[in-house]
């Protein structure tokens, strides 16, 4: 399951940023960061560089690869040196941060954005990477990943079961299928002290009107509302496996047919697909005052402090990766698990063809259809706070969501607590 990156850039990374070169023959050069590290993916990205090159003669783009894990750091060091690259890809909470640190051209991701066409991107989709002030966007979307409740549709059948819609329906399946004697548990729940707890903990939290952050900016953890989500959430835990559970025990119990649902990402089903059950994966999104499925949107950003040539050709590099085909290789690195930001690529052949797509019938575009339901902690309105990005730093919900399923502590302290920490995380410069 690929997860969000962590986002510590910090204050010392405010020097001017200028990146690429031009030569003799009005060449322009810009480079492109990106996290695709594995040698067939990068082969893709190769091939579309070729293909911008050709149709943008005196542009020439240099991608840098760089591990997921050591993004953060490579990042932090060329903004020091002022050599960070015109475009880089970035998941939409570390887009946050940079925007925060003055290192994004809004100016020149909007354009982007509208060269592209507002109303090509899915409803949603934009709404996902505005700024916190709610003027501009943090980059421009080109793939995502979901996660909800995915179950075994035959499991569920064989047990008289119906496949759940909402809270009660989800708690009563997973207590009718649950038997710890004998090794079966109803769902695979994080539990664990993890970013995957954090997340899936606030798709209840959010569908729920439960959030971390209020329209203001303050901390609003102790809350009736997160308070009855806690609960149902220790309730749900009843049901899984025993101790701390995080991505593999997760992936493993619901593979394994231990537990017949699991709360997961698309990153599922290629593991699904591999093992030729497709058609008999479920899903749906927790639903209580409203949906709310969890989203990871990645995006191609353009960074600030580039001479303007370089900044021309950032903009064309990106609204010329927006468009259908090019997006449609993009998404396809990773059939399934990765998602399109834009409504022409389910339109190409290279989306409708694809095995794992076709496989799975309806369901990918019902993913899709889940973009307008797509909430995460700290986005308010049209406001996406950075500090949301401290809160998950600081661990401070998954340890309290572990208090409450795995040490089955009270309640109510554990809310009163959180709400303290992060009262006095916010209150910091």
């Amino acid at each position: 399951m690929k997860m969000a990156k962590t986002v510590l850039v910090t204050a010392l990374v405010s020097c001017a940023l200028i990146s690429g070169c031009r030569d003799d023959n009005k060449t322009v050069t810009i480079e492109f960061m990106h996290s695709s590290v594995e040698q067939e993916r990068q082969a893709v990205i190769t091939k579309l560089i070729e293909r911008f090159e050709k149709e943008n003669p005196g542009i020439v783009v240099k991608p840098v690869p760089v591990e997921e894990d050591a993004f953060n750091t490579k990042v932090i060091t060329l903004a020091r040196t002022g050599a960070l690259p015109a475009v880089m890809e970035v998941s939409h909470d570390y887009a946050k941060v940079l925007d925060k640190e003055q290192l994004l051209d809004r100016n020149a991701i909007a354009k982007s954005i509208a060269d592209s066409g507002e109303d090509n991107f899915y409803d949603g989709v934009l709404r996902i990477v505005r700024t916190e002030d709610g003027t501009a966007w943090t980059g421009a979307p080109i793939s995502a990943w979901l996660s909800g409740v995915w179950y075994h549709k035959d499991m569920l059948a064989a047990a008289g079961i119906a496949e759940p819609h909402n809270w009660q329906e989800l708690l009563a399946a997973s207590k009718a299928m649950s038997n710890p004697s004998m090794k079966k548990y109803g769902i695979a729940l994080p539990t664990a002290e993890s970013v995957m707890t954090e997340q899936a903990f606030s798709q209840f939290a959010l569908s729920n009107n439960a959030n971390v952050f209020n329209s203001q900016g303050g901390i609003s953890l102790d809350t009736p509302e997160m308070r009855s989500t806690l609960a149902f959430y220790r309730d749900l835990a009843t049901t899984t496996m025993p101790g701390s559970n995080d991505v593999m025990e997760i992936k493993d119990a619901f593979m394994n047919g231990s537990a017949p649902m699991a709360m997961y990402s698309t990153y599922i089903l290629p593991a699904v697909y591999k093992e030729g059950k497709p058609e008999n994966l479920g899903f749906m999104v927790p639903t209580q005052a409203t949906s709310a499925a969890y989203g990871m949107v990645t995006s191609l950003t353009i960074t600030s402090g580039q001479e303007k040539a370089q900044t021309e050709a950032a903009e064309k590099f990106v609204t010329w990766m927006e468009k259908p085909q090019n997006s449609a290789d993009w998404v396809m690195m990773s059939p399934g698990a990765a998602l399109p930001m834009t409504k022409g690529v389910v339109e190409t052949a290279t989306w409708k063809d694809n095995a794992v797509i076709k496989a799975f019938g309806q369901l990918p575009y019902e993913l899709i259809a889940q973009y307008p339901n797509v909430k995460v902690f700290g986005a308010v309105g049209d406001k996406n706070f950075t500090r949301m990005g401290d809160v998950t730093g600081s661990g401070t919900i998954s340890a309290m969501v572990n208090a409450a399923t795995v040490g089955k502590k009270p309640i109510e302290p554990l809310l009163v607590e959180g709400q303290k920490r992060l009262d006095a995380l916010v209150q910091q410069p």
